[in-house]
């Protein structure tokens, strides 16, 4: 996949990572992007939030986290760093964990993902993770909605435009 690698540029702006994610301007309804900074400056995740329910809280969240990010270092039955940022962006302040797990194989575009699918006490939230060849772990986290194998046709790379500050 040849979106599946880190940008070289001399002065990133933003994450020094393709964002693989869904295009905004497929999607209807808002979108906020968060980028997880670390102290010596650089990015050790970006998340993006879908607002689909007109102001009244996301729908779905996508992270992307680099190898080493800390975001990634969880307990056994610990919720991703995404359902956990879900949960604050929904108000919902009950302790959810991770009950069960399982990969499944899934085709994106050429390209054969191992998904892993995430199931929570939390009945409404659907989540999987799957790592890029790059190293980077990306994670949906969807509220009421169940993440069906069409999702991953509509994840693609983010123009880094998108992230630089200025």
């Amino acid at each position: 996949m040849s979106f599946l690698r880190r940008r070289s540029a001399p002065t990133p702006a933003g994450p020094d990572f393709d964002v693989l994610a869904m295009d905004p301007g497929d999607w209807p309804g808002n979108l906020g992007a968060g980028l997880l900074p670390a102290p010596d400056g650089t990015c050790q995740g970006v998340f993006l939030r879908y607002d689909l329910f007109g102001g009244r809280g996301p729908a779905m969240i996508i992270g992307n986290l680099p190898e080493g990010s800390p975001a990634r270092d969880l307990e056994d039955d610990e919720v991703p760093f995404e359902v956990a940022q879900l949960l604050a962006a929904l108000g919902n302040d009950e302790h959810v964990t991770v009950v069960e797990s399982e990969d499944t194989p899934v085709m994106h575009e050429d390209n054969l993902l191992i998904v892993k699918r995430i199931k929570c006490s939390e009945s409404r939230i659907s989540c999987a993770q799957f790592d890029r060849s790059d190293g980077v772990l990306v994670t949906i986290a969807s509220w009421d909605r169940p993440i069906t194998d069409d999702l991953y046709a509509l994840l693609k790379p983010l123009p880094a435009e998108l992230f630089q500050q200025g």
